[in-house]
């Protein structure tokens, strides 16, 4: 942004000094644009009744070659999206074995995409959580800050258990392989003679990951995270929405999240200072939704997600969803505000295409030292516009969102992040959402706020609200670990703001 500087008054050199956990989904992405002609070949190897009954009645999952066929072709034929999880090591064998060459390999999960980011974006120490250190994907991290704790690699070849994981061997140390297929609007196909044309442009993923599915935890990672948590400035945590309500093997999601909130208190037990964001995803499942935010609301010290997100904690705010959705600030600011006063969160980040906006407690939980009216009521009062705190609260938290606009507009821009020089030069040719600028107007309207720099911030039940519009490029490299990158960077960029000031 050209008034950067002016608009917050801290330098926006990192420090070089912070020390990051990621966990815990890592995997690698084969991405693949498949066309109409090769879908229709695909599709002449199946019987014409059991693809087109599979087509009709979707399985949801995939134990076989037509299965995947039926799945792909069922998102073509309604322009729909989907993930569907492998549970047959064949297919898995005739997907890598048909695609994987003539795919995009790159980075996938959460976890790995932030790692990345982090470490580009000049953190001292990135420890990911690495179901599978094979050659393929630690080939994958980033060569700057990435460390990985006694990880000897494993090859393909070796096909032992891992310990105390119910899974078949087969699975075990297989590459966690997320089969993506992208395809065209427009794209025709013939199903068995009637010509079928995709709607709309999309994708469906055939995933091979077993290990992240379970929140699989390297015990090297385990170990080190332990060992090593008083040494650690924050914790990024993501893969939740990968959990199944059951497994094969008649386990839950729940004795899951129960090991990952152990393995957080340990963390935190080990570093007070230690601070905790947990990401949130697509979840199939609004229980399990649920179930994570409560778990997990006590002990992360901040929450992420977008508006589809938001949207989905609808019983928990009660906001309608049709303007968390439409992406207007006024419904997403009470939709989060009503989230994070209504269970004591500290923070929650939400980020959208055109806005980015976070909710949080300033200061150390005493609001009335930032001059806050903590009164009941979406709106709340001013005490004093013009106290210092406050500003340097609102400045503070703006300037590392900024941060993070820049490093996701950068990203999308040109598909890199190589340091942070590259950053602001990518970022100082994009411009800003006129959406979004337009929903920092109708913001400070709703809510009575303040503009500082390209944002707004403003009070409600004892909460400051900041936002800002986002970053958009004309003609994008990369859609894909947008949120991923823009939440790496304004939690790096936070907490060195948190030593700075």
């Amino acid at each position: 942004m050209p008034e950067k500087e002016a608009a917050f008054p801290f330098e926006s050199t990192g420090t070089g000094q912070m020390n990051i956990l990621c966990g815990y989904n890592v995997n690698i992405d084969s991405v693949y644009r498949i066309s109409g002609a090769e879908i229709s070949e695909l599709l002449s190897a199946f019987e014409r009744t059991e693809i087109l009954e599979k087509i009709e009645t979707p399985p949801g999952k995939i134990n076989s070659e037509s299965d995947f066929a039926a799945g792909l072709a069922y998102c073509m034929k309604n322009g729909c999206g989907a993930e569907w999880l492998v549970f047959e090591q064949s297919v898995f064998e005739f997907l890598k074995k048909r695609y994987f060459e003539k795919s995009l390999v790159r980075m996938g999960g959460n976890a790995g995409i932030m790692a990345n980011a982090l470490s580009e974006l000049g953190a001292s120490r990135v420890v990911p959580n690495v179901a599978v250190p094979s050659k393929t994907q630690l080939s994958l991290f980033s060569k700057k800050a990435v460390y990985f704790p006694d990880v000897p690699l494993q090859t393909e070849e070796k096909t032992e258990a891992v310990p105390g994981n119910n899974i078949s061997a087969s699975f075990s140390n297989q590459d966690p392989i997320h089969f993506v297929f992208d395809f065209s609007e427009g794209e025709t196909f013939s199903l068995y003679g009637t010509e079928i044309r995709a709607p709309r442009e999309n994708r469906f993923i055939a995933t091979c990951d077993h290990l992240n599915f379970r929140l699989f935890v390297n015990p090297a990672f385990e170990n080190y995270a332990l060992q090593h948590s008083g040494e650690m400035d924050g914790a990024l945590i993501s893969g939740f929405h990968l959990l199944l309500e059951t497994y094969p093997d008649g386990s839950t999601y729940k004795e899951i999240l129960e090991n990952s909130f152990a393995q957080l208190k340990a963390w935190k037990a080990g570093n007070e200072k230690l601070k905790v964001h947990l990401e949130f995803g697509h979840f199939a499942s609004r229980e399990i939704a649920n179930s994570v935010f409560r778990k997990f609301v006590g002990i992360s010290d901040s929450l992420g997600m977008n508006e589809d997100e938001l949207a989905m904690f609808h019983n928990l705010h009660g906001i309608p969803v049709e303007g968390i959705l439409r992406m207007e600030a006024k419904a997403a600011g009470e939709a989060a505000c009503k989230l994070a006063s209504q269970h004591g969160l500290g923070k929650i980040f939400i980020h959208t295409r055109e806005f980015v906006l976070a909710v949080f407690k300033p200061g150390s939980g005493n609001s009335n030292s930032f001059g806050i009216s903590d009164e009941s009521g979406i709106s709340g009062k001013w005490e004093d516009k013009e106290s210092p705190a406050l500003l340097k609260a609102a400045e503070k938290n703006l300037e590392a969102m900024s941060f993070g606009i820049r490093c996701a507009g950068a990203y999308a821009a040109s598909g890199k992040l190589e340091g942070r020089e590259f950053v602001e030069k990518e970022a100082s040719k994009l411009q800003e959402s006129l959406f979004g600028k337009d929903q920092v107007q109708l913001f400070l309207e709703a809510f009575g706020g303040e503009t500082c720099g390209h944002g707004a911030f403003a009070l409600m039940e004892g909460y400051m609200t900041c936002i800002l519009p986002t970053l958009l490029s004309r003609s994008p490299i990369t859609t894909v670990g947008l949120g991923d990158t823009l939440t790496a960077g304004a939690f790096l960029r936070g907490l060195e703001l948190d030593v700075q000031t």
